[in-house]
């Protein structure tokens, strides 16, 4: 049976493409468009998001929602893939470190910059914009890719994340950042998804 991903254009569910894309998984998307409250419906999606939100994935049994979420299950479900260190290896505290850093540092220190947020080190959960991006770049900076040389899931949330920065023009000046999102799209199941992303989206 295949993995059924739910999947708009131009959303986060194009990471979760990726990573299926990279792992080599039989998969189906089923294309829904969030921003119709008639597609949203879809009793199958509703299981799997509850919220109505894309990415969600089911898996026989398994319904799941959030690109972190979905990610981290599909790395351990597919191990042979090689995209997340094993449990008992000293590089699974990094990946793990890195694998919810997309959603819990890095798109609410996007937001609190197009927001307009006030900036407060001490009660944002993420810091603040600049200290985030700072990590990033010290993170990057031995590379070629987070957990160094292996590249893992933690790359498909950060690259793809890091992708979209660069196309809006929010991605900050940064040679190490540039050539990160450089090295993502050289890799070519991050090609596949983002054609079948430009394609779907017209």
């Amino acid at each position: 049976m295949s993995i059924k991903l739910y999947w708009c254009a131009q959303s986060r569910a194009g990471r979760v493409l990726w990573l299926l894309e990279e792992i080599g998984a039989d998969f189906e998307v089923v294309e829904i468009d969030v921003r119709d409250e008639g597609a949203k419906a879809h009793p199958l999606f509703r299981i799997a998001s509850p919220m109505g939100k894309v990415p969600a994935i089911s898996d026989g049994d398994v319904n799941l929602c959030d690109s972190a979420a979905i990610s981290l299950y599909l790395a351990d479900r597919f191990p042979e893939a090689g995209l997340a260190p094993a449990l008992d290896d000293p590089l699974r505290a990094r990946y793990l470190y890195w694998m919810v850093f997309t959603p819990g540092m890095l798109e609410p220190a996007l937001t609190e910059k197009f927001g307009g947020w006030e900036t407060n080190r001490f009660q944002h959960g993420w810091g603040d914009h600049d200290s985030v991006m700072d990590v990033l770049k010290a993170g990057l900076a031995q590379g070629p890719w987070l957990l160094g040389k292996p590249f893992s899931a933690a790359d498909v949330l950060v690259g793809a994340s890091l992708h979209y920065m660069q196309v809006i023009g929010a991605l900050p000046e940064s040679d190490v950042l540039a050539a990160y999102v450089a090295r993502c799209l050289e890799r070519p199941a991050f090609q596949r998804a983002l054609a079948r992303d430009a394609a779907a989206a017209g």
